[in-house]
This record gives structure tokens, C-alpha cells and sequence, in this order.
């Protein structure tokens, strides 16, 4: 059975930093690529951030500079450093495995986490 659970979320005030992370377990982690999605209320699901099995990386401009992503193999974990945060950040992140190569910009398939709520305050 696939299970991404994120974690790390919360509230936090303009500026400041927050580290999420996505524990995964019934898939082949080290082959898959990683990546984590926000929705703020009423808006489209949207791609943030995004990690190959080779460690590559890669952000829509809104967030380069500011997030991180990295992956551990060994604990089969991803994790997502937010730094610089703004009261637009503010939304339910989720972390998405796949194996099939396709964009995350693109493409949202995959699988999903449960999603941990950021809030950032002004």
C-alpha cells in the first residue's frame, strides 16, 4: 500500500521559515521522482517544487530562490525547505511520487499525500 504523509506544516509569520517533509513508503522511492503541489482556498492545485531520482531540481519562478527541495534515500523522505514565506504561500502542500517522467508542470498524476496546511501570516 503507497503512503506519502507530509509533515512540518503550520503557522508561521511573513518571513520566516518553515521545512516540510513527506515520509513515503510502499513504492521504489529511490527510482521515483518527487515533488510537492499547493492549492490556497479556491484556487487551481498548483506545482512548486520537484526533485529526479538523480537529485535534479526544478521551480516555477514564483518560488525560486525561496524553496528547496531535497530528497534522503535512506530515509525514503522528501523534503521541502520554504524560507522568505509571504501570506501568498499560504495553502495545503502536497508531496507526489511518480515513476512515469512526466512533467509536474504539466502533468499532475502519480501518487498523492494527505497534504499539511501552511499558513503565513502578515
Amino acid at each position: 500500500q503507497v503512503q506519502l504523509v507530509e509533515s512540518g506544516g503550520g503557522l508561521v509569520q511573513s518571513g520566516g521559515s518553515l521545512r516540510l517533509s513527506c515520509a513515503a513508503s510502499g513504492i521504489s522511492f529511490k527510482i521515483s521522482a518527487m515533488g510537492w503541489y499547493r492549492q490556497a482556498p479556491g484556487k487551481q492545485r498548483e506545482w512548486v517544487a520537484a526533485i529526479t531520482s538523480g537529485g535534479s531540481t526544478n521551480y516555477p519562478e514564483f518560488v525560486k530562490g525561496r524553496f528547496i527541495i531535497s530528497r534522503d534515500n535512506a530515509r525514503n523522505t522528501v523534503y521541502l525547505q520554504m524560507n522568505s514565506l509571504k501570506p501568498e504561500d499560504t495553502a495545503v502542500y502536497y508531496c507526489n511520487s511518480r515513476t512515469t517522467g512526466l512533467s509536474f508542470e504539466r502533468y499532475e498524476n502519480g501518487y498523492w499525500g494527505q497534504g499539511t496546511q501552511v499558513t503565513v501570516s502578515s
